[in-house]
C-alpha cells in the first residue's frame, strides 16, 4: 500500500537546496554552506537537506 501525504493549506512546503538556490539566484553550493554553518535552518532527511518555506522566509528577513 502506498500512502501519499498531501500538505494542508497551513503547512510549510519543503524545498530542496536547488529550489532555494534558484529562488535566491545563488549557486546550490552556497545554500549547502549556509545549511552546514547553521546560517540557514534546514532539516536533514538521511543525506538530503530540506528547507521549510517559513525558514526561507525567516532567512530573508
Amino acid at each position: 500500500m502506498i500512502s501519499i501525504i498531501v500538505p494542508c493549506m497551513g503547512e510549510d512546503r519543503l524545498l530542496t537546496p536547488s529550489e532555494v538556490a534558484e529562488r535566491l539566484r545563488v549557486n546550490r553550493e552556497v545554500v549547502y554552506k549556509w545549511l552546514q554553518s547553521g546560517k540557514m535552518k534546514g532539516i536533514r532527511v538521511g543525506r538530503l537537506w530540506r528547507i521549510r518555506s517559513s525558514d526561507l522566509d525567516a532567512f530573508l528577513q
